[in-house]
């Protein structure tokens, strides 16, 4: 089933809540679900999120085996790849809502903001670099890096086309690491 962009917010919300409240997601897992998503998968939302490994979607929103549609990347950027990857989840499976995900505390916003990387975390860096400009705030940066993602993403004509067309939502949100509590932007 298809769920509209304030449906599915509400589900990520109602998720995030009950890891909050207890401490866990409650993931299935099981064989049998396995079974019954081999003819397909139905994501209610795509989550583009940070490669950190204590930010993980499927935890944070208490979401089962396939319901969620995750692209990770480091400081939660955007390139083609992501871009592809977001068009295949809105056109061929009908996702209605795509959450850019960040975090606080994150590496990448950390080293674009007071180190000067070098090799390939450089693409990343000098990405991240251009979002937050002097913000000399971290919990801001990570803020301004996800709104911007979030404006490459609308930038894009087919995502506009699609946001036009089928109601397709784009939303920032902020992970923060010790509460365990997202915060929509």
């Amino acid at each position: 089933m298809i769920l509209s962009a304030a449906e599915a917010i509400a589900k990520l919300k109602e998720g995030n809540k009950f890891y909050v409240d207890h401490g866990r997601a409650n993931l299935d897992i099981s064989p049998e679900l396995r079974k019954s998503t081999l003819a397909g998968q139905k994501p209610f939302a795509i989550i583009v999120g940070c490669s950190d490994s204590r930010a993980i979607p499927e935890c944070i929103f208490n979401a089962a085996l396939g319901e969620l549609f995750v692209i990770r990347i480091a400081g939660n950027v955007i390139d083609d790849h992501q871009l592809g990857s977001i068009e295949y989840a809105t056109e061929h499976l009908g996702v209605k809502l795509i959450v850019v995900l960040g975090h606080d505390r994150c590496g990448a916003v950390d080293a674009a903001m007071n180190h000067d990387p070098d090799g390939y975390i450089k693409y990343i860096t000098d990405e991240i670099s251009a979002a937050i400009g002097d913000e000399k705030d971290e919990v801001e940066a990570c803020k301004l890096n996800a709104l911007e993602s979030v404006r490459i993403i609308e930038s894009n004509l087919d995502i506009q086309r699609f946001e036009h067309n089928s109601g397709l939502v784009v939303k920032a949100a902020l992970y923060h690491l010790e509460s365990g509590v997202v915060e929509f932007l």
